[in-house]
């Protein structure tokens, strides 16, 4: 069925109000508006003045298919595109009322955010309109009469402005009195094929034809026109090889896992836009297996946008500072109250499509990498979470997420992750992309051999020492799990090219207890934020203190060294540690923070020889940096809410590093087990000095030295570190 049809009814139903609205907005232009708010209040109506023509171009107004949008010439559209994300690019957002600097500037401290806030949510109106969510548009609307309302209320009393508090209040009200609309949508989307806006466009239009880019909705880059030009030029056999590696490496997942494929009918493709191409014949290939593809766009608002980045489909944002001053928009509506509501919902959304999440064999991903370096701002005047919100956003996210396992069993479900670069990532953008392929491809049973070789000898170890050198201070012990029955267990996944491409990695669960020292990286990427001088201490598997010198020298509010440690300290808790503190886990049975969730050796020496060739080395995203060096993840394990599911490697052994001392703790509550975050970080070769495993009587085995694999069998990975092109 096509979505349209689906959304016919209510847009019916919603079309009187929404006419109304626009109506009154319209005259809101014409109005003398009290300054400073008059500019505030003039913008907003005159960008859903824009809202109206784009739904005319788009012919919803007239009947349901965009017949007159799809006529538009290439050029037309980019303008287009251009007049409804102009005002938040970086060269406009200076002065832009989504910048929480500008409207606090021009609005106040007290009103500022708030008004801020709402024009975050009312540029949502972009993509309904597109999808033709008219209810949507009508929501907001009648959000922002509402709000403009208490202000000309308060002109007729003789006040200055409406109360703080009402606003707030109003704005509370919307999100709360609409999350029942929100977010069950935002679940279905996830798993019902029927709401098929982005899977029409991918399988019908014409590729070649890049006017298609501009049908979505979202923000067209350069990047997007070039990346969907490129990929048009690619012989017929290359996106062959690339949509099989990415759709083989999911129904291996199954395989390896012990899973049955067979009883699942959906899978969710995650995707950024300008590679529709090899996408069109990953879906041809899902079909094959017996699964329709599910596509949902990245959640446009608050109550649904994730604050460290997109799922979903989406375009490269058109300002990475935007999107990081309204990640924490939720402070405005976060507490006890809204907690509770929110689980509620979920609860009953996930009943409702109960069978949709029963069919789903779960996600995807196509990530991309290239992007050019972004230091983010931490603005006084956005929007934080206080101690308490950051509690209650953690205890909310592990409840949904065990509402979820209830209706898609960890143990039931897998996914896939490939990566490729970008044409930002500079003028060699082909020659690297072509080598990426390649790195997504290596031999599977070359590497197995080799992995295993190195798991025999970790396998014998009370613990393993890791140590950096070249100014890279890590020194840092990792404990193991006692094998029982070493001839049938094992600490170590043999990781190849299944779920996690490319392959290249043997990692495990390790013992807290005895995991003590320092982790320090000198430059890495981790969820697309740059780290410099990144430190984790940890005791006892936990993190005890942590810090970056990003902002070290630089300009700041202060010019202080204080400020710099902690403006460093405030963006390792956000992006890394997911709002965690070194206190808060106390609770959880254990000193400091999170937990070491996985420890993990690289040996994709291939990726890191491209890297050095390229000079992209710090543009790789984790997927592929994690296996240029030994990696750590804080946070949960690897095995999250499946650790009951035996895991088996190739030789037949089972892995038996499944759990920790936090995640053995859902056996009692849930809630102390998880922390719904596992975050990467990399030491890359370069970097890295010693990983030696030590046994219980002291004796050790050499697997790397001074960056180079020393264990015999391993020596073949050598040659990618030391060959002539770097």
């Amino acid at each position: 069925m096509d979505y349209r049809i689906l959304l016919q009814k209510e847009n019916e139903a919603v079309r009187e109000r929404l006419d109304l609205s626009m109506e009154r907005i319209a005259s809101i232009e014409k109005e003398e508006i009290r300054l400073p708010y008059g500019p505030y209040f003039k913008r907003m109506a005159g960008f859903f003045g824009l809202m109206c023509e784009l739904l005319t171009a788009r012919g919803i107004w007239e009947d349901a298919l965009p017949k007159r949008w799809k006529a538009q010439t290439l050029e037309e559209l980019a303008r287009w595109n251009e007049r409804l994300y102009e005002d938040i690019l970086p060269e406009h957002y200076k002065e832009s009322f989504a910048n929480p600097d500008w409207a606090v500037r021009c609005l106040g401290e007290g009103l500022g955010p708030l008004l801020s806030f709402l024009y975050t949510e009312i540029r949502g109106c972009i993509v309904y309109a597109f999808e033709m969510r008219l209810e949507n548009i009508t929501i907001l609307a009648e959000t922002f009469l509402e709000v403009y309302n208490l202000f000309t209320q308060a002109w007729e009393e003789g006040e200055e402005a409406p109360r703080e508090q009402a606003v707030r209040d109003a704005l509370y009200w919307y999100v709360s009195d609409y999350a029942d609309l929100y977010l069950p949508w935002r679940i279905r989307e996830g798993l019902d094929p029927s709401l098929n806006f982005g899977t029409e466009l991918i399988m019908k239009e014409d590729l070649t034809d890049l006017r298609y880019l501009y049908q979505f909705g979202e923000y067209i880059s350069p990047s997007e026109m070039k990346l969907a030009a490129f990929m048009a030029s690619l012989p017929h056999e290359v996106i062959e090889k690339m949509a099989a590696t990415y759709t083989e490496g999911f129904r291996r997942g199954f395989k390896v896992m012990g899973r049955d494929l067979s009883k699942k009918k959906t899978i969710v493709v995650e995707y950024q836009l300008g590679f529709e191409r090899m996408i069109r014949r990953a879906v041809e290939n899902f079909r094959e297996m017996g699964l329709e593809p599910v596509f949902y766009r990245a959640a446009v608002e608050s109550v649904n946008r994730l604050s460290n980045g997109r799922r979903g489909y989406c375009s490269s944002s058109p300002n990475r500072q935007y999107e990081y001053d309204h990640r924490y928009d939720s402070a405005l509506y976060m507490g006890n109250a809204f907690k509770e509501r929110r689980l509620s919902i979920l609860k009953t959304a996930y009943e409702t499509f109960k069978e949709q999440a029963s069919w789903c064999a779960g996600p995807a991903l196509v990530e991309t990498f290239g992007e050019e370096e972004f230091q983010p701002v931490n603005k006084k005047t956005a929007f934080s979470l206080n101690g308490h919100q950051q509690e209650l956003t953690l205890s909310c996210a592990t409840a949904a997420r065990q509402i979820i396992n209830q209706y898609m069993p960890g143990d039931e479900t897998s996914f896939t992750m490939i990566a490729f670069p970008r044409p930002e990532i500079g003028p060699m953008f082909e020659d690297i992309f072509k080598e990426t392929i390649r790195i997504n491809t290596l031999d599977y049973e070359t590497y197995q051999k080799i992995q295993q070789t190195l798991i025999d000898a970790l396998d014998r170890a009370e613990y393993v020492r890791v140590t950096g050198r070249d100014g890279n201070e890590t020194d840092i012990r990792v404990h193991l799990h006692n094998l029982g029955n070493p001839s049938r267990e094992t600490n170590f996944e043999n990781c190849v090219s299944d779920v996690n491409i490319p392959l290249g990695e043997v990692f495990t669960s390790p013992v807290l207890t005895g995991t003590s020292g320092l982790l320090h990286v000198k430059r890495v990427y981790v969820e697309g934020y740059l780290f410099k001088d990144l430190r984790l201490h940890f005791k006892d598997g936990r993190v005890t203190d942590f810090s970056c010198g990003n902002f070290i020298s630089q300009e700041n509010e202060t010019g202080t060294e204080e400020n710099d440690l902690r403006q460093g300290k405030d963006l390792v808790k956000q992006v890394i540690m997911r709002g965690h503190s070194c206190e808060s886990k106390g609770l959880r049975g254990g000193h400091g923070g999170l937990p070491l969730g996985e420890f993990a050796i690289g040996t994709n020496t291939a990726a890191y020889a491209m890297a050095k060739k390229y000079g992209i080395g710090n543009r790789l995203p984790i997927l592929i940096a994690e296996k240029t060096g030994p990696h750590f993840a804080v946070g949960d394990t690897c095995y999250r809410f499946a650790e009951d599911s035996p895991m088996y490697n190739p030789d037949g052994k089972e892995v038996i590093a499944r759990d920790n001392e936090i995640s053995i703790l859902r056996k009692e509550n849930m809630e102390k087990a998880y922390f719904s975050c596992h975050t990467d970080i990399t030491i890359p070769y370069n970097e890295l000095g010693d990983i030696l495993a030590v046994e219980a009587d002291s004796s050790q085995a050499a697997l790397i030295r001074a960056g180079r694999f020393v264990l015999p069998g391993t020596e073949e990975l050598n040659k990618a570190l030391d060959s002539e092109a770097l």
